[in-house]
């Protein structure tokens, strides 16, 4: 059972962009492009569609090409990840192509990166190289639901400092992935407490919202001044469109729930950012087993409507300072 709602029944505010142009890159690997200062400073990057339905990635990077942005220091590169499932993205059945054989972000480990059994894995296998050489990362996502964009910073106070550093989007949360696999944000020193390299993902809305484009892009934006690669009044015009942020809230994940039986199903319609005031509240059930929020006021998190056994089903969460 996914839960997944029927092709037509959800607007499609956003379409697919043209990428093609982007594709050759410069750099030996399909839609890899790096932009090198010749000057001291980091490697960064961004990257877009790691899933293949979610499109505000490539509007953002589209609209940086065609900005013609160059880095003042250190290198840039933008890249366009899972370019089979962005292949694949139909809008008569918009939640197909999410991937084309699994998910892309959960094969950022050795025994994953090593076989190359799916498209996911051989594409992953052909980026790691350049994966291994980025010093800072922004993954733009998006999500099922219509709910605030957020950023996922992974646990360490590190990532934390970086979305501090960024300031966009408003709500920040603090998490260890997935059991089912690590996300490219999770991968080798981005999640090396002792590494200075660091990574954001942002999921910025709901998959076909015209205001996930808008999220992608001004806080690809504020990555790229906060990381220094730009020039400080880089995108002005846009974040002005756009508009100021609100204040930062953290939430602290302390709970993933992961499906293990074929019969998971939630107690009520949640979207998420629900906030359930009552520790012991059921929230769902995954066979016999009752999943209960485990403090007052826990945060639902990205409730997911892939109730498949061995995914996440919700991120359980709770305010932080």
């Amino acid at each position: 059972m996914t839960g997944l709602p029927t092709a037509g029944s959800i607007p499609l505010e956003l379409e697919k962009t043209d990428i093609s142009a982007y594709l050759t890159g410069n750099t030996g690997i399909r839609g890899v492009t790096t932009f090198d200062s010749g000057k001291p400073g980091p490697h960064v990057a961004i990257t877009a569609v790691v899933h293949g339905n979610e499109l505000c990635g490539p509007i953002a990077l589209d609209w940086l090409f065609r900005q013609q942005v160059r880095p003042v220091a250190g290198r840039l590169s933008l890249a366009f990840v899972n370019l089979d499932a962005y292949e694949l993205y139909d809008p008569a059945d918009p939640f197909a192509s999410r991937w084309a054989d699994e998910d892309m972000n959960r094969l950022w480990q050795a025994e994953t990166l090593d076989d190359d059994s799916t498209r996911e894995r051989r594409r992953a296998r052909e980026l790691r190289p350049f994966v291994d050489t980025v010093d800072l990362l922004l993954d733009l996502h998006s999500m099922q639901n219509a709910t605030d964009p957020l950023t996922l910073s992974g646990p360490l106070e590190k990532g934390r400092e970086l979305a501090r550093a960024v300031g966009y989007p408003a709500l920040v949360v603090t998490d260890k992935g997935h059991a089912a696999g690590k996300r490219m944000r999770d991968y080798a020193g981005f999640s090396d407490p002792q590494s200075p390299k660091n990574a954001l993902l942002v999921e910025c809305g709901q998959h076909w919202e015209k205001s996930s484009a808008d999220v992608a892009l001004a806080t690809s934006i504020r990555f790229l001044r906060a990381t220094g690669v730009v020039d400080a009044a880089f995108g002005a015009a846009e974040l002005a469109r756009i508009g100021a942020p609100a204040p930062q809230s953290f939430i602290e994940i302390v709970e993933p729930v992961t499906i293990m039986t074929d019969d998971f199903r939630f107690e009520g319609d949640f979207l998420g950012q629900e906030v359930i005031e009552k520790a012991g509240t059921v929230i769902a059930r995954d066979g016999d087993r009752p999943i209960v929020a485990p403090h007052d006021r826990t945060v639902l998190i990205m409730p997911s409507k892939r109730l498949t056994k061995g995914m996440t089903a919700v991120r359980l969460g709770r305010f932080v300072e």
